[in-house]
Order: structure tokens, then sequence, then C-alpha cells
């Protein structure tokens, strides 16, 4: 390594970010660019480790040693070159990603781990900005055709090698702009849409086609698909969100959590001059009730994960009067915020395992009440409006949830949000083209290839809900499966490693 004695001179440190009370006046990035002097002591912090288990934290088999190294010799380019060999999409991974990846970093075994995630987005912005970023445009093309439904991260990286492998490449999205989840799930305090509009610009320079508000399997049947492309790569994601039917369920003002996200980020993108589609949802759909704003309301967010904690920081910049988000889960024992990193550990998530621990994001620092172990018993409405809701405390004790006597009460709510996580993919386009699915309705394909041999799947569809950095990935080895059927053999890059599998879904 450039510096062996680094980890020991510098701390671990992230980029800066914006005060609270200035972040929820707006929809900016929450974090502030970072220097490349700053860049260049987090990467001297990389040890000689002999055996970077940081490789197989990160479900791309990123070569982490290596572009740090080079970020300590301040040589940008290499540092890109060799980031974007594994990575489609840094800059989405260096906003997004949980960084599994750093709970698998040597040093994270009694200091703080490497700052891995700062130093990718630091390598893509650099990129960018000295101009490294360029359009793959192929030699020569193989006439082959392939269509991608869905331009999520899954179907954006399998386009994106696809078209580098020779081939042409039409990718389909129901909604009005490009990029699934990170488009219309992901606040642009968390990840501006600047960012993806960046990119997709490349990808339409190397040769891509991107056709926008088609809804594949309506608007085009699967019958003109198979005649039309050598290949169909089906990466539409998990997108039929989980339900809690309760009393009250059909009350107004208890939403989808993906419908108040994806209508906030419209608002943000007409801001900006974008022709925005109101009347349809991020799926295509026209929205029953319109105008989702937490303005004013008591707001109870259903559901503990990132989704959750995007519902939070909405909520704050939409001022409301009070949130509450719940979780149905226990209380992990150890907090992120309380303990130095390297201890955040427990017996069940020994290192380089993924840490069971208390996450605290950038949205609960901007306030919120979090509950756990709760248990929503009924929405309680006026006049067919959303007024409270009932809900008692559960004990795990046994492993099993079993309702606290006493616990019941009431609390006031005028908007629910429910962030319960998806169930699997839309069934419509899966039954047009006669594939199999599992036993979860995601679509059966072991290697990516499904029980029809012109149709791959990739992403949530494939595996069920998951991390952006295993959607990249899926949608990699899955674009090299594609090749191979088409031409025999692929010289396309291949993270060859048995876990690539739907049963490890979950980082």
């Amino acid at each position: 390594m450039g510096k062996p004695t680094g980890f020991l001179e510098y701390q671990r440190e992230l980029a800066q970010k914006r005060s609270v009370e200035e972040r929820v006046l707006d929809y900016n990035e929450i974090e502030l660019p970072a220097n490349e002097e700053k860049s260049r002591q987090q990467a001297a912090r990389c040890m000689d480790c002999g055996i970077p288990f940081c490789h197989n934290g990160c479900p791309l088999g990123n070569i982490i040693p290596e572009f740090n190294d080079a970020v300590y010799e301040q040589n940008w380019e290499f540092a890109y070159q060799i980031l974007s060999s594994t990575n489609n999409f840094p800059e989405f991974t260096g906003r997004i990603c949980p960084a599994p990846c750093e709970a698998s970093c040597v040093l994270g075994i009694n200091k703080p781990p490497v700052a891995i995630e700062f130093i990718e987005k630091s390598i893509i912005e650099t990129a960018f900005e000295k101009g490294y970023v360029k359009p793959t445009i192929p030699n020569e093309r193989t006439g082959k055709k392939v269509a991608v439904i869905g331009s999520g991260p899954a179907g954006l990286a399998a386009a994106a090698q696809l078209n580098k492998a020779g081939h042409w490449v039409t990718v389909f999205e129901r909604a009005d702009q490009i990029g699934g989840l990170v488009r219309y799930g992901i606040p642009d305090f968390k990840l501006d849409k600047k960012i993806v509009d960046r990119r997709v610009e490349v990808m339409i320079a190397s040769g891509i086609e991107f056709r926008t508000g088609v809804n594949v399997g309506i608007d085009v049947k699967g019958d003109s698909l198979l005649r039309d492309f050598d290949a169909i790569v089906l990466s539409g994601g998990s997108t039929v969100p989980r339900d809690i039917p309760i009393k009250g369920r059909e009350l107004d003002g208890i939403h989808f959590a993906m419908d108040f996200l994806s209508q906030q980020n419209k608002r943000v993108a007409a801001k900006r001059g974008l022709n925005i589609d109101f009347e349809k949802s991020h799926a295509g759909k026209k929205y029953e009730k319109p105008e989702i704003l937490a303005t004013d309301k008591n707001v109870f967010v259903i559901g503990g994960g990132d989704t959750g904690s995007d519902c939070v920081g909405t909520s704050n910049r939409h001022r409301a009067k009070s949130i509450t988000q719940v979780e149905v889960m226990w209380k992990p024992s150890l907090d992120d915020k309380k303990q130095p990193y390297h201890q955040v550990r427990d017996e069940n998530s020994p290192w380089p395992n993924w840490p069971i621990t208390v996450r605290t994001s950038t949205s609960h620092e901007e306030g919120a009440e979090r509950l756990w172990s709760i248990y929503i018993k009924e929405f309680i409405g006026d006049n067919g409006k959303l007024k409270a809701i009932k809900m008692a405390d559960y004990d795990w004790a046994t492993g099993k949830p079993v309702e606290i006597e006493g616990t019941e009460r009431v609390a006031e709510c005028e908007l629910a949000l429910i962030a319960a996580g998806f169930l699997h993919p839309q069934q419509d386009l899966i039954e047009q083209l006669e594939v199999e699915v599992d036993e979860r309705k995601n679509v059966k394909a072991p290697k990516y290839q499904t029980s029809n041999e012109k149709v791959f799947a990739a992403g949530d569809m494939r595996r069920g809900q998951s991390l952006v950095v295993w959607a990249i990935s899926e949608g990699r080895e899955c674009a090299r499966k594609v090749d191979e059927y088409l031409m025999g053999e692929s010289l396309l890059e291949s993270k060859s490693l048995s876990m690539i599998t739907p049963e490890y879904a979950h980082a």
C-alpha cells in the first residue's frame, strides 16, 4: 500500500453534512463535496491486510485496496478505471449503499473501518469532473437485439454491459423518467436526480435506446417482444407492496410509502423544469388520491427500514406536526450512535458479518420518535378520514410475537405511510411470457435464464427485494449470461461467486 502506517495516523472521517436547520428547508443533497486531500487521507487508512475481506463483503466484488492505493497516489484516472471495471454506477452506491464492504473491513476488527463508500463517491465525482467518464461505444455491433424491461439499477447495469458487448439494447420503462427506484424511490436529499440524468446521457451517447411511458405487458405485449428481440431481460423490480389488511385500511390518509416518495420526487423534478406527468405514479398508474402531504399532520411511518427513514426525512421537509416511525421487530441491543464503530457487534453478528444494530440515518437526525416491537391493530377514522391509530406492544421473548396485555393505546394520526417492504413483481408480463415463478412469485431463474431460453431475469424481480448494490451485481451477471446465450461465449467481466443466488437476498 502507498502508506502502510496510514491507519495509525489518520482517523476515520466522512463527508461533512449540511446542518439540520439548513437542509430541512430544501431537497438538495445533504452531504457536502469532499476535497482531494481528505479523500487521500482516508484512502491511506487502507492497510496491507493480506486477505482483503472487503472483496467478499461487496456484492460487486469491487477491487477496493487497489483503488484506495490509486487515490492515495492521486492517480484518479487509474482509480476510476479500477472502480468502473466492477461497478457501473459508483455515483449511486457511493450515496445510497449501506456499505457491507465496510462491515467486512479487516481494520474494522479493532478500529473504525476504512471509509470505502466515501472514497468511492470521491472517485466517481472526480472522474466526471476531470472528464474520465466517456460513452462506451463498441468497435462493432453483433446485430443482436435485446429488450431490457425496467430501468432501475439492475436494468441499467444489464443494458450497459450488453451494449458494451456490442448488442443493440432497448430499455423499456413505464414511468415518465428513467431510473426506477433511484429516480422515484430515493429522495433527492440523498441522491440528486441530476446524478441519474448525467449517467443516462452517457448511456444514450453509448448507443442505448430508452423508451419511457411504455408499460410492457399492456402497451407492448409479451409475444411481440419475443418476436422482435433476440433476448429479453426482465428487471422490473419487486413492485407489489406488502399491505396491512386491518380494520380501517380503506380510510383516506393511508398510503404506501412509495406513492408518497415518488410524488415528492416528481414535485422536485417539476421545479427543475422537467416535463413531469403528475397524473401517474412511478408504476405508470393513475393516482387515486393525487396529493399526499405531511404538512401539519401527525405522521406514522409503519416500517423501520430505509424506505421508512426516507418517509421520515420527507415528512420533516413537509413540516409535519409530529413523526413516529414504528417497527414490528424488536430493538437491537447495540446502537451505532452510542458506541465506537468497531464495537457495534454482538454474538449474533460477529466480524466480518453485517452487524445487527440500531442504525441512525440522516433523516432520524432531523427528528422523529422511533418505536420497536409495535403491533398496529386498527386504523381509526372520522367521516372516512384517518384520525388515529390503535397499537400495542409485542413481546418477542419466545421468538414469536405475543401482544403484551395492557399496552393497547390510541395515538393521533392523520397520515399513515406503509413502508413494510415488497412482496414480489407484478405478474402480467411474467404470465404473458409463460416463464416459471418460485414460491414467492419471483421469476425463477437460478442462473439468470428462465424457463423460456430467450428470457432472462435480474435484480429484485429474480431475487426479491434487496440492495441497490445487489441490483447492479445482478444486472452485470445477467448480461454475461445473455451474451453467452447470443454469442456462445462472453468476454464481459463476471464475479463468479456461488453466493450470487436468490437465497442470499440481504447483505
